[in-house]
């Protein structure tokens, strides 16, 4: 995907939600596709040295609220989270990277349709946390687009 738009993503992010620049988030790639999130371990660690379960949490959110916002195209339009859950499996020992992948097309355009309709739509995002192949943390959230 085009460069500018990683860094428009990136710099929205930072601009808007002033912890993920303290937390060294960086928009990775986004493909059209899935996008990667990424944060530093050195500012995301807890007392063991592993990433703090509270900057995992918040890199999950981050990541199902940045691909809604990238599929959405539309930059007035407010994306909150609205309920989540999250699966710790094991310690993150390294850099933070987040994955995303949109839903299936059917879903995607009923929840753009529902949007333009009625101004307001709910999507539910699958978030993993990965590090050396292996699945560390499952996210899933429900997250909320009005106009």
């Amino acid at each position: 995907m085009n460069d500018d738009l990683l860094r428009e993503t990136e710099h929205f992010l930072h601009e808007q939600i002033p912890l993920t620049r303290a937390m060294g988030v960086k928009v990775e790639s986004y493909d059209g596709g899935t996008l990667v999130i990424t944060a530093p371990l050195e500012p995301n660690h807890n007392h063991l040295g592993t990433a703090f379960g509270g900057s995992l949490s918040a890199i999950a959110t981050l990541t199902g609220y940045s691909l809604l916002w990238l599929m959405l195209g539309d930059r007035t339009a407010h994306i909150v989270i609205r309920e989540s859950t999250i699966r710790y499996r094991r310690p993150v020992r390294g850099l933070i990277r987040a994955f995303c992948q949109p839903p299936d097309g059917a879903t995607i355009r009923e929840f753009k349709k529902l949007f333009a309709e009625a101004g307001k739509a709910r999507l539910n995002l699958q978030v993993t946390i990965q590090e050396e192949g292996q699945i560390c943390v499952e996210f899933s959230g429900e997250f909320v687009a009005i106009k």
